[in-house]
């Protein structure tokens, strides 16, 4: 193959404790960055190091993973469950009543369906990770081509390394209002991101046991807080505006709460790819389905009665105020000590919605380029981790600004890529299938032609529907007196009208 990274195994074997999610050969020494004898020694040692997973975007060959257990097929479920039942997500909800002036119902609806739609997009995804051993962004190559997947893999990272800062920046608002001021936003952030890089960099093996059972204390702490904060939600609160501006106000919410899930799509595969090709689709499908939907259902449901909340009670409303995270941890007064303590269960729980991206990130930069892939994925880890952790530094007084721009941003580009990627399967796909064995060989990928050109295509429906706080195009003015947000489903359409004749010319010009 043109660039295949294929490494040499040294024979160990992992721990049983982890073997589900890890290969036997994980103890591989893949290229690393020539850096002189002292970095290859140190290199070497750390790679010796139990449970560290070596593997980067290499296929894992189908000889080195493990049946599906009934057990497996739960972990899917609690993988997406942990890390989505979490505070950043409880923040999204509050956006219905707070800036788009819903109601009670208009929210929860909105937010719960929208929630669900993106979650169908991160289950297709997931469903590549046992057919092709392939990460999500390889897997992309199939679908865009080598060279134009490289675009869909960076603004991965981008996304990745947002929530990375979101987390932190959201962690870090909760802990020093736990502490009373007594602890600053910055040492917040600082904690989560360390324990965070903790994780990462060590790999599969402790991600997944992580997230096995990070679900509890954080289910418990949103149990309790469902219970203390509930009798104050404002349940009768109507959405305000004519008709026209409600239509438009529900449909830019719901699009919000899609973008919010459907961001996980180009991280679906990542997590699953010691599955083997065996692996029932459906299964997968359906774990992760109703992992992801229903842990944000639930969060931006809190959510939005938070938000309900701030609009009878003052102390809420003052602490939101000062920050969402502070509005979280006054859902839990009258708790004393107590409440504190479910406050810090609430911003510890981050961590399982941070480790995921930054997993994901590593990865993403090695696929953009031969080079990249050479340096091991542990220093990819720690460069990713203090990249978004000064972002998050210098944003902490910026957070609504950063989260509501940045959602909507996420989802217009994934789901153009699920519209391209559905429509190469189901169209051009049916009978030629996949050699998922040709990930790096770019004479048997696609050019991606007719995957760019629809991609820019849908871009430039995306961009003149948009309604952003720095940008509404032409036709979103059009809708309500204050605009509305169509930038996802207008790029979709578009995306989908234009790929399936340039594909069609594409292989028939050129075969592939």
């Amino acid at each position: 193959m043109a660039d295949t990274l294929r490494d040499e195994e040294k024979g160990t074997r992992a721990s049983p404790v982890v073997e589900s999610f890890s290969s036997p050969s994980d103890k591989e020494a893949p290229t690393s960055v020539s850096s002189g004898n002292a970095f290859t020694r140190f290199n070497n040692r750390i790679q010796s190091l139990t449970f560290l997973e070596n593997r980067g975007i290499e296929r894992v060959p189908e000889s080195e993973r493990h049946a599906a257990s009934a057990a497996n097929y739960m972990q899917m479920a609690l993988l997406w469950f942990s890390t989505n039942i979490t505070a950043n997500n409880i923040a999204v909800g509050m956006y219905g009543p707070l800036d788009y002036s819903l109601g009670f119902v208009d929210s929860c609806l909105c937010a719960v369906f929208g929630a669900l739609l993106g979650a169908a997009g991160v289950a297709y995804m997931a469903t590549f990770g046992p057919q092709s051993g392939n990460r999500t962004m390889v897997v992309a190559r199939y679908f865009m081509g080598y060279y134009p997947s490289k675009i869909a893999c960076l603004l991965n990272i981008i996304i990745m390394m947002g929530y990375g800062m979101i987390d932190c920046l959201v962690g870090g608002q909760v802990l020093s209002a736990v502490a009373d001021g007594g602890m600053t936003i910055v040492v917040g952030i600082i904690i989560i991101a360390i324990i965070t890089w903790a994780v990462v960099v060590f790999g599969m093996a402790p991600f997944h046991i992580y997230e096995r059972w990070a679900w509890v204390p954080q289910l418990i702490a949103i149990f309790v807080l469902v219970g203390s904060a509930g009798p104050k939600f404002d349940t009768n609160i109507s959405s305000t505006g004519d008709t026209q501006t409600i239509n438009a106000n529900r449909l830019t919410f719901f699009s919000l709460c899609l973008s919010s899930s459907v961001a996980w799509a180009p991280a679906g595969a990542d997590f699953f790819v010691y599955f083997p090709p065996s692996t029932s689709k459906w299964k997968t499908f359906a774990f992760t389905f109703f992992g992801v939907g229903l842990a944000l259902s639930f969060a931006n449901v809190m959510g939005v009665g938070l938000a309900s909340g701030t609009l009878t009670q003052q102390s809420w409303a003052d602490a939101y105020d000062t920050s969402s995270g502070a509005l979280i941890l006054a859902g839990y007064d009258g708790l004393g000590g107590f409440g504190k303590f479910m406050g810090v269960l609430v911003a510890l729980g981050l961590i399982a919605n941070n480790i995921p991206g930054t997993y994901s990130a590593t990865l993403g930069f090695q696929i953009m380029g031969r080079h990249l892939a050479r340096i091991p994925r542990w220093v990819l880890c720690c460069i990713c981790v203090i990249i978004y952790t000064a972002c998050a530094l210098g944003g902490r007084n910026h957070l609504y600004d950063i989260f509501e721009n940045f959602l909507a941003l996420m989802g217009y580009w994934v789901t153009i890529y699920l519209t391209i990627a559905l429509e190469e399967q189901l169209l051009f796909r049916r009978s030629r299938g996949f050699d998922w064995d040709s990930w790096a060989d770019r004479t048997k990928l696609p050019l991606g032609i007719a995957a760019l050109t629809a991609f820019l295509i849908g871009w430039a429906g995306a961009i003149v529907c948009m309604d952003q706080v720095w940008y509404i195009g032409p036709i979103a003015q059009m809708v309500g007196s204050d605009g509305a947000d169509l930038g996802i489903w207008v790029g979709c359409s578009w995306a989908m009208l234009v790929f399936p004749p340039l594909r069609w010319w594409e292989l028939k010009k050129f075969g592939r």
